[in-house]
């Protein structure tokens, strides 16, 4: 399936993360904004009780909670984001995501 960002990396625009953000009444949708070789921004929104299973990525990620709360768990080490959260994992780390609440968080991909 090709991605289709909503930002290209040559021009200028806006858009409002809230009206981006769609819930699924059972799952996790996830929208991809912008991407680049070296950079990729995820909007995901998790309904209640869903997870995501323990994975990693060579990549640094930065976690931006939008709105909810979640349980990310890295390198075995739980973390409860809630609104306004900032969280950042090295490339590498292991992580997995439970949704103890509905939800939405930016993610950012890095490439160094």
């Amino acid at each position: 399936m090709a991605e289709h960002p909503l930002f290209q990396s040559a021009q200028t625009a806006q858009t409002s993360l809230a009206a981006e953000t769609v819930f699924a009444e059972h799952g996790v949708v996830s929208r991809t904004l912008f991407a680049t070789a070296s950079t990729r921004v995820v909007l995901f929104a998790f309904a209640e009780g869903q997870t995501l299973s323990e994975h990693s990525t060579p990549r640094d990620v930065l976690v931006q909670m939008l709105s909810g709360r979640c349980e990310f768990t890295v390198n075995g080490q739980p973390h409860t984001l809630t609104a306004g959260d900032l969280l950042h994992l090295p490339p590498g780390a292991a992580h997995a995501v439970n949704a103890t609440e509905k939800f939405s968080m930016l993610l950012t991909l890095s490439k160094v």
